[in-house]
């Protein structure tokens, strides 16, 4: 549904974007993640159409920025970070207006309208003017709106950008419907915990440069390619580390706050024989599990916060 072949924007000396290549197969939720000023709005123009890039390509459901914009449009739903809305109108004149502009006709254009609200939960404020919404009420109204032509491709940046808790887990539960619903979304956003909940796929760029894009599952391997434990005794921390230690499989312990991490060697991925080993030396296991790998983590051990 999209794919990218050596894209790239610069102005002057300056790479907004550097040789990106991304793919995103039908119904993916891709989370584009990155410092700020490192290409993920830029991307998203280009792919939107409303920016040329200084080479390569980019096709959207099949047809070129370059030769077919005009279906491309017709295709996709781009919701930019920060949009406008008219003072002097009402929610539901303010989609009426959009779906005017898609060429949504008669009786169709007030049902589809009122189908989006029901979508996006803002049924109730059908009537409301646009000025009178909350922040996390006009991102809704945004995602309404582009949703009107019932668009295959969904673009959109920072679209939990300032909202409270609250409104982020409204966002996050109705990407996740969308999802569903087949759409194939690019998201961009700093909130990588909740990417991680609900994308599929991640790419991660800084100034300009595609780090990874891959599974959240391979991008997490690509980071940490030797477990780490997290083990807690009842008794004799000190002792117990050093047991740990002292077996094959355990590259390196470390004791921070009562707590010991251990870190195996390459190919150790089955530590069974490690908790049997602290109980038959007499120690109370109080904790002894994995540690989890997020994509806040995965974040920060692949980029330098370098931007362009």
């Amino acid at each position: 549904m999209i794919k990218t072949q050596n894209l790239t924007k610069t102005y002057g000396e300056l790479h907004a974007i550097d040789d990106l290549n991304i793919e995103l197969d039908k119904g993916d939720l891709f989370g584009y993640i990155g410092p700020n000023g490192s290409g993920k709005t830029t991307t998203m123009r280009i792919l939107a159409t409303l920016l040329q890039p200084s080479w390569g390509e980019a096709y959207v459901c099949g047809h070129s920025i370059y030769t077919n914009p005009k279906e491309i449009r017709r295709m996709i739903g781009y919701m930019p970070d920060f949009f406008g809305v008219y003072d002097d109108m009402k929610v539901i004149e303010y989609l009426e207006f959009f779906a005017a502009a898609y060429r949504i006709k008669g009786p169709t254009r007030r049902k589809i309208c009122n189908e989006v609200l029901e979508l996006v939960d803002l049924g109730y404020k059908r009537d409301a003017f646009v000025t009178s919404l909350s922040r996390g009420m006009t991102q809704r109204l945004g995602l309404a709106r582009v949703l009107l032509h019932d668009p295959q491709v969904l673009l959109l940046d920072e679209p939990a950008s300032g909202l409270d808790p609250r409104a982020r887990i409204e966002i996050r539960g109705l990407l996740k419907e969308l999802g569903k619903m087949g759409k194939t979304i690019m998201v961009s956003s700093h909130i990588l915990p909740e990417l991680a909940d609900i994308c599929n796929k991640v790419g991660i760029i800084e100034r300009g440069k595609l780090l990874v894009s891959a599974n959240v599952a391979d991008v997490m391997k690509q980071v940490r390619q030797r477990p780490i434990l997290n083990v807690k005794v009842a008794d004799d921390t000190d002792a117990a580390a050093k047991l740990l230690e002292s077996h094959d499989i355990v590259e390196s312990v470390d004791i921070r706050d009562g707590l010991i991490h251990v870190t195996l060697g390459e190919n150790s991925e089955d530590y069974s024989p490690l908790p049997t080993l602290l109980v038959e030396a007499g120690h109370k296991l109080t904790l002894f599990r994995e540690e989890e790998l997020n994509l806040e983590t995965a974040f920060m051990a692949l980029t330098k916060g370098i931007t362009a």
